[in-house]
This record gives structure tokens, C-alpha cells and sequence, in this order.
């Protein structure tokens, strides 16, 4: 398969797709920079839905990733997000690919060579519907293993923070009163925003303590709502997010290194440290539980272990943990939008009334019986208004 046969972002005279490279081994990062037609190199092992969804509605000319977009371990879904969405993939580019990149530079693709000018800078391998379906299909072959290798991370995660996780011990003092008062924790995840906004009458009738998970807190902010608290590394989340006034709290490694700390420091802002081995949105949770909530609506989470593994993180077995502690106060808001997506509009709905009436009127005016009763009706109605009239005669 040629890159040729695709008709995207062509330049006259030369073959193949031709873009400006937007270059980042963070995914979330580059999505942030990146515009339409543009080039994304990236190096994301098993690209997984949430980084290719990011991806796909910044509308790229063509995707370059150093690395496995599906590795095997799994069936990600990434990869065939890009390709459902018209958007060329081109894997195992490798990471030299760094060195010989740089952001802003005009690249070239020509089947699955890659040139800056006329210099090659490396080549890869062109995904296409049969590659990605038969690793697909590889991936899941293999899903017995990564099933045990959960279960071993579960296992240790518990050993290395029982007292954490069952007593709450080092849940810092936070400023934010959640006692007694519900809690809605959003994570970007799937279909979070889908979901935030078919939330959004609870969230004017409750008013309850909204907790983002790092660049949750952005799309919180563009959707008209102001976070309570902003808990993360801060890696993806955006400077005037936390600046919006939101309590701050740092997720820290467990030796309390906290690399997010210095910039939210060099904002001016103050910030509470969390050194836990959990991932971001279990402290999130743990915080909510710890400090009294009443009920934890978690939006954008994950909750399956496909999504667990999507997330490419050992530290997502806490996750699992993290739930069964938290027990009967979650609910789950995943999919909340699809739930309702089947519902008569109110605009149909009149439509239909509508037709209702204008036929039942019709069915009365052909008909004898309708006539007999269209005749007594307006007597009635002449004898009503003679006695109107009379009243003010």
C-alpha cells in the first residue's frame, strides 16, 4: 500500500503527504499543539482509545508513531480509531526518528519513506484495515497473560499500600469541605465530555464538589463549570485551569518527589502534596472517600479491565482496589450519554401531536358521523355565544 493512492495534503509536484511535524513522545502534550493537516510523530506503544480519539479531532494530515501502535499485549482500539477517521498511520518508525525531527519542520511521505527536503529521515510501516485487524486479533490471543500479569500488580500494589488504601493513613488536610456533601470526580476517559453534559442538571441541582483529574479540569472549565479541587502531576492541564482558584493537589511518587510541584510554584500558587503509587484518579477517589463524602459520581474513569490496560500503567491495578474501598458510594456516569440517546426529542414529539390532530380533524370532516357531530357542535356554539350576548344586552 502507497501513501500515494491517499489524496490528503498534497504539494504539486510531489508525491505523497507533505506537513508540518508537530513532534512529542507525550501524546496528550502533542494534542494540545497540533493543527489540522500537520504531521503528529509520536511514540506511543499501544496507542490507546483516549490518545487517538485526542488525535483524530485535531484532524492530522497523517500520524507517525516510533513505535508499536499495537504492541500485541492487547486489543487497543487506537489504530483503527485513526484509520476509521481517514487518517494515515504509519508505525515502527523508530525512535532515531527523534533525532532526526524537529518540531516544525516540513515532512514528506512517500509510501513509507519519510524525507525533510531530500533527506531521508527513517521509513516505517503503513497501516492499513488488514494489518491492524490481523494484530488486532494477535492482541487478543494474548489477553490470558496480561489477565494474570493484572492480577500479580494487584497483589502488589496492595502489599505496598495497605495502610493507604484501608485506613486512609496519609491522606493529606485539604482545605475544600466535603463532609456530608456529594462529589463528582471527572477524568478524561471515554466519552467523558459526552457524559459531563448530559450531567450538567445534576450538577445545577446538586452542586456538588467537583474534583478534575489533571486536563479534566480544562474541559470542566469550557464547558461553563469551575473545579473545587484540580488533583494530578499537573502534566496536562493548562496554566489558567489552575489558576481558576482551585485547590491544588499534587499527586508525588511515594519517596515524594513531585515534579508537578515546581510548576504550580512558579504560577504563584500553593498546592497540597499526595505521595501515593496509585494513579491520579484513585487518589482522587480515596480523597473524596477519606474526607466524608456522601456519594462519589465518577465521570471519564476507568472501570474494564481493556480500559486498565489501555491506560499502559501497572499502577492501574490500584484502580481496581480502589473501588472495591470505595464500595456503595460510586456511581459510575460512564455511558450516561448513550443511555439517553435513544429519547423522543421534545420537537418530534409536538410533531407528532401535531399530525395526530390535523388527522383525527380531518377523519371528522369526510365522514357522516364527523358531520353530524361538526353540526350539533357548532349549534353549541351558537347557542354559547346568544347567551354571552345576552348577559350584556
Amino acid at each position: 500500500m502507497k501513501l500515494g493512492d491517499l489524496r490528503r495534503n498534497r504539494q504539486p509536484g510531489l508525491p505523497g503527504i507533505v506537513g508540518t511535524v508537530r513532534i512529542d513522545r507525550r501524546t496528550k502534550n502533542l494534542a494540545h499543539r497540533l493543527k489540522a493537516g500537520e504531521i503528529a510523530v509520536i511514540d506511543h506503544v499501544d496507542l490507546d482509545r483516549v490518545a487517538a480519539e485526542s488525535l483524530v479531532t485535531k484532524h492530522p494530515g497523517a500520524v507517525v508513531n516510533a513505535a508499536a501502535s499495537i504492541s500485541g499485549r492487547y486489543p487497543n482500539v487506537g489504530p483503527q480509531i485513526l484509520l476509521d477517521a481517514g487518517i494515515p498511520l504509519i508505525d515502527h518508525a523508530g525512535a532515531s526518528l527523534f533525532g532526526a525531527l524537529r518540531d516544525g519542520d516540513v515532512l514528506r511521505i512517500d509510501g513509507e519513506a519519510m524525507f525533510v527536503g531530500a533527506r531521508e529521515v527513517g521509513s516505517g510501516v503503513v497501516q492499513n484495515e488488514e494489518t491492524v485487524g490481523a494484530a488486532t486479533a494477535e492482541a487478543r490471543a494474548n489477553l490470558s497473560l496480561q489477565i494474570e500479569a493484572f492480577a500479580a500488580n494487584t497483589i502488589d500494589y496492595l502489599r505496598r499500600e495497605r495502610d493507604l488504601l484501608l485506613d486512609g493513613v496519609g491522606v493529606p488536610d485539604i482545605k475544600t469541605r466535603i463532609d456530608g456533601r456529594q462529589v463528582m470526580i471527572v477524568v478524561r476517559g471515554y466519552h467523558y465530555l459526552e457524559d459531563i453534559r448530559a450531567l450538567q442538571p445534576y450538577l445545577r441541582d446538586y452542586r456538588p464538589v467537583l474534583i478534575a483529574v489533571d486536563g479534566a479540569a480544562d474541559a470542566l472549565l469550557e464547558l461553563g463549570f469551575k473545579p473545587d479541587l484540580i488533583v494530578g502531576d499537573m502534566d496536562s492541564v493548562g496554566d489558567a485551569a489552575l489558576c481558576c482558584g482551585a485547590e491544588i493537589v499534587v499527586h508525588a511518587y511515594p519517596d515524594g518527589r513531585a515534579p508537578g510541584l515546581e510548576r504550580v510554584q512558579a504560577l504563584g500558587l500553593d498546592a497540597v502534596l499526595f505521595p501515593a503509587s496509585a494513579t491520579s484518579e484513585d487518589i482522587a477517589m480515596l480523597l473524596a472517600d477519606e474526607k466524608g463524602a456522601t456519594l462519589i459520581v465518577a465521570v471519564g474513569t476507568h472501570a474494564t479491565l481493556v480500559e486498565f490496560l489501555d491506560k499502559g500503567r501497572e499502577g492501574m491495578a490500584s484502580t481496581f482496589l480502589t473501588r472495591l474501598r470505595v464500595g456503595g458510594k460510586l456511581v459510575d456516569a460512564k455511558g450516561v450519554s448513550r443511555l439517553y440517546r435513544g429519547r423522543i426529542r421534545a420537537g418530534s414529539l409536538l410533531a407528532l401531536v401535531f399530525a395526530t390532530i390535523v388527522t383525527l380533524i380531518a377523519a371528522v370532516w369526510v365522514s357522516p358521523v364527523g358531520q353530524v357531530y361538526l353540526t350539533v357542535l357548532h349549534d353549541r356554539w351558537s347557542s354559547f355565544l346568544f347567551w354571552v350576548r345576552g348577559l350584556f344586552s
